[in-house]
């Protein structure tokens, strides 16, 4: 019997609305919902693969445990009791602190992974928290802290309503949007020239983004930040500043003119590699423009200065009075948001409340770098990590130096993963717990709605039942019960009990809450009758910006009400918001933090600084998603390849014809060639996640063809300070023909 159900897609950050076919209980297909009110039928290669994603058969079905060296199935009481003995084990000796936690990007993703993960990391006790952040997107976390007072207030562009769009280190026509949740980001570009918009793209790649602008500028890699304050300093020089509306709520503006004096286009033209003349246009065009959104992505933040250049983007978008309107770059409201409260003051946001124990690399948003994991995993001392819990994530390939990595994970007294693979991290582990394929999980975008390019509320139910597997939520819950003292075959309604406890105590305590006074026992009792996380996100919806505030608000928002809307509800285009999410001390956006004030004296510093090798850049696949999509055969086709580019003159001067000799400062690799005219001369590019050709893996189709893993070239050495995240891109390398 065939019959289809409705699915947010789960594996970018596009979150487009599929409708699945489901044949004998199996899926079958996807396609785009054309009724979804976000993605309106929009589907890419990634989404169209669901059905082989969510069949693969190197998927894992059952639990692993490790017994006498080798990992075999058992059952799930067999694995949470090995769970128990291994981590209760560690704390007993070492304490809940010596294990640490890996979070990959896929939590980003889940219900599970969002409302789940926090709750094991708070039962463990641990400051040893590493995640992808620290790889991808942290210095925008540290930006957005430090001038609004939360690190995720994110401002994104209005795609839909701007006149001139620039784009910095970014190429979402592949990417499908990053830190910019946007369905049919390629479409949303052909809109904006059709109205007669602007597009530019700065990217040391011609990539196919850059292939849609109206002017394409090609910088040396990692030199974003400079070139955005020379921006700067032309809007200051040449009398174009213009805070527009948010002017009242700003300080700060005459330090960042004294900071931009000695950053004049002539002073970086050198550096960037981008004529004077181009940097000064650049800047009119932007304040010039009826209304312009300035939008930076990784190759922004994963260079040395990755904080000062997330700065930078939102300084000139305020400087030109594009912070907070229609057009501009705004804040999106997201429906599990806390109801909009009074504006105040906040307690602001800091980093460095403690620090890693080998290197001393300062915490940022209760993680620490993911580049500091391996030796703090084999440096040996007080607080050295014993133990390790990896939740959707392979940091073996993600991260610098897999090759340390892989070989302190080795050394663990106990390691766990929860993951639905046996890949080149997990097959350390002495416990796999597989959580159920998509199908067969509920999906809310609890982290990404908060960066929606339209204001939405979508909801899927597990298409599929469970089949007697318990779903990510229950493995997560009973993790932390073991670590809770109450053991495994505890009730997992308890940890959700606590939370809404605990959160419906907070709310009720609140003067300015939408249900101040109220009893937390009336609350509780007007929940969903439903699993745990359903109960969970229905009071985050009840208690959100459009939620019916437990009655308060008949008309108002709940889980029942956005089930009944399979296809979603649009709640509208971004609306001006800067007081509701302004937590700064001050009250006023900070446009001059001190710790980013005095990040610029090492950028002006570097001004003078070259390096005559070639510069190394990632590059994003439309048919691949870091690591742990190179499994599906529908996506291995197009470019879904581990080549390096290279500029056909850079080749022919080195000799290179068909396979290249890449080193770097953390070891070497071999890659095929690829001759592209679209690389900016000196520029070398290699994909990211590849390196599938290690043994002891579950992955089939992967091993056989590996690609080379680019992070192996990177001894993790060099981070950006404020931030933590790693330099993966503009690293200097060799490069030679094999032999």
């Amino acid at each position: 019997m065939t019959t289809t159900a409705l699915r947010i897609c789960p594996l970018c950050e596009a979150t487009c609305g599929l409708t699945l076919t489901i044949d004998d209980g199996r899926v079958t297909g996807a396609r785009g919902d054309k009724d979804d009110v976000f993605s309106k039928g929009f589907i890419c290669p990634k989404g169209a693969s669901f059905a082989e994603l969510d069949n693969d058969p190197d998927r894992l079905t059952r639990p692993l445990v490790r017994r006498n060296g080798e990992l075999t199935e058992a059952t799930w009481d067999e694995a949470f009791a090995a769970v128990a003995e291994g981590l209760g084990g560690v704390i007993s000796q070492h304490g809940g602190a010596s294990v640490g936690v890996y979070l990959g990007n896929p939590n980003a993703h889940t219900v599970a992974g969002a409302l789940y993960t926090p709750v094991v990391v708070r039962a463990l006790g641990t400051r040893q928290v590493f995640s992808a952040s620290t790889l991808d997107q942290m210095p925008k976390h540290v930006a957005l802290g430090y001038m609004f007072g939360s690190p995720v207030a994110f401002t994104v562009p209005d795609l839909d309503r701007t006149d001139y769009l620039v784009i910095i280190g970014a190429n979402p026509v592949v990417s499908n949007g990053s830190l910019a949740t946007a369905a049919d980001f390629p479409g949303k570009l052909r809109a904006l020239r059709k109205r007669g918009g602007r597009l530019t793209v700065i990217d040391p790649a011609r990539t196919r983004t850059a292939e849609m602008a109206d002017r394409h500028i090609a910088p040396r890699p990692g030199t974003d930040a400079a070139l955005l304050m020379a921006v700067v300093h032309v809007l200051f020089d040449e009398g174009l500043v213009d805070l527009g509306a948010v002017a009242e709520h700003v300080n700060g503006v005459d330090e960042v003119r004294e900071l931009a004096a000695g950053f004049a286009p002539e002073d970086v033209a050198a550096y960037c590699g981008v004529a004077a003349d181009d940097i000064r246009g650049l800047a009119r065009e932007i304040a010039n423009a009826p209304t312009a959104a300035v939008y930076g992505r990784i190759g922004t933040s994963t260079v040395e200065f990755g904080t000062l250049g997330s700065w930078l983007v939102d300084v000139v978008n305020t400087l030109t009075g594009n912070l907070d309107r229609p057009g501009g770059a705004m804040f999106p409201l997201s429906p599990v948001a806390p109801a909009p409260r009074p504006p105040k003051a906040g307690r602001g946001f800091a980093t460095g409340r403690w620090h890693s124990r080998v290197s001393g690399y300062p915490e940022a948003l209760s993680e620490l770098p993911a580049a500091a994991l391996a030796e703090e995993i084999d440096t040996p001392g007080d607080g050295q990590i014993k133990a390790m819990i990896t939740i959707a994530g392979n940091p073996v390939l993600s991260a610098p130096d897999g090759d340390r990595l892989d070989r302190a994970l080795d050394g663990l007294d106990f390691m766990l993963s929860v993951d639905p693979y046996l890949n080149e991290t997990t097959r350390h582990a002495d416990v796999i717990l597989p959580p159920p394929p998509p199908s067969r999980s509920a999906h809310f975008d609890v982290a990404l709605n908060n960066l929606a390019v339209r204001n939405n509320a979508r909801y899927s139910p597990p298409a599929l039942p469970l089949d007697g597997r318990p779903d990510e939520a229950e493995i997560l819950s009973r993790i932390a019960l073991i670590l809770y003292g109450v053991g495994y075959d505890g009730d997992p309604k308890l940890v959700d009990d606590q939370v809404i406890a605990a959160t419906l105590a907070k709310e009720t305590g609140d003067p300015t809450s939408p249900v101040a006074g109220r009893a937390v026992e009336e609350l509780t009792a007007m929940l969903i009758d439903g699993p745990g996380y359903e109960r969970r996100l229905d009071m985050m919806l009840r208690l959100g910006p459009y939620g019916d505030w437990f009655g308060a608000r008949p008309d108002g928002l709940t889980l029942t009400r956005l089930k009944a809307a399979p296809h979603g509800i649009d709640y509208g285009p971004l609306q001006p918001r800067l007081l509701e999410v302004l937590r700064t001390p001050s009250g006023r956006v900070e446009l001059a933090p001190p710790q980013l004030v005095s990040e610029v004296g090492r950028l002006r510093e570097s001004l003078g600084r070259r390096d005559d090798r070639f510069m190394l850049i990632g590059r994003r696949h439309l048919r691949s998603n870091n690591s742990w999509m190179h499994n599906l055969p529908a996506l291995a086709g197009g470019t879904n390849r581990c080549t390096l580019r290279i500029h056909p003159d850079d080749a022919a001067e080195l000799g290179l014809t068909d396979t290249a000799v890449i080193k770097g400062p953390g070891g070497e690799l071999l890659a095929p060639v690829e001759v592209s005219d679209g690389m900016r001369r000196g520029v070398v590019s290699l994909p990211h996640g590849w390196g599938h050709d290690r043994g002891g893996t579950r992955l089939g189709f992967a091993a056989g063809q590996p690609g080379g893993n680019v992070n192996q070239l990177n001894d993790g050495n060099h981070l950006d300070p404020l931030s933590g995240t790693a330099v993966l891109n503009g690293i200097p390398v060799d490069i030679a023909p094999v032999g």
